[in-house]
């Protein structure tokens, strides 16, 4: 089994995302290298936490290998804004990858330099080790489960990702 963080905008949609895709054993929504102590959301909101709206994956890497799992979170982000996913901006947004394992710094970048290819604008996701995780509270935690008219900005990712052999009904 192996972990990795993801930074993807709201982490409620990243969140309903990756639980739908084979070989996700595990996820939780948090803050991500923050200078602060377990900050609450709306410490992360003020933007002087420097953290990072996470979502914690633990997956299954003979079902899903790391590249598979880059792919799919960029099917959720817009690698080239800063700072910002669809409507939800501030620093907390930011997209990022975020690993534990420094085995696994080569094959991200390796995937960043394959994926920059396919855009005109420079990828701004930042790629760092994982320093600290602090789970967000637990209205956070399977929200759009519990909301499902719920907002976020990869909602069409989540149907299309139906649409492949990675799906899995939840």
């Amino acid at each position: 089994m192996k972990e990795i963080y993801l930074g993807g905008g709201c982490f409620w949609g990243m969140e309903a995302y990756f639980k739908r895709v084979k070989g996700i054993l595990d996820t939780k929504v948090g803050y991500g290298n923050s200078c602060v102590l377990n900050p609450s959301y709306r410490d992360v909101c003020s933007g002087e936490t420097g953290a990072v709206e996470a979502l914690y994956v633990k997956y299954d890497e003979n079902v899903m290998p790391l590249e598979r799992i880059l792919y799919h979170f960029f099917q959720n982000i817009n690698p080239t804004t800063l700072n910002r996913q669809g409507n939800d901006i501030g620093t907390q947004y930011r997209s990022g990858i975020y690993y534990i394992d420094e085995k696994d710094l080569p094959i991200i970048n390796d995937y960043l330099l394959k994926e920059s290819k396919k855009y005109s604008n420079k990828i701004v996701t930042e790629v760092k080790k994982m320093e600290n995780f602090y789970p967000a509270e637990e209205y956070h935690q399977s929200y759009l489960e519990k909301n499902p008219e719920g907002y976020c900005h990869n909602l069409g990712a989540i149907l299309d990702l139906k649409k492949t052999e990675d799906y899995k009904e939840v």
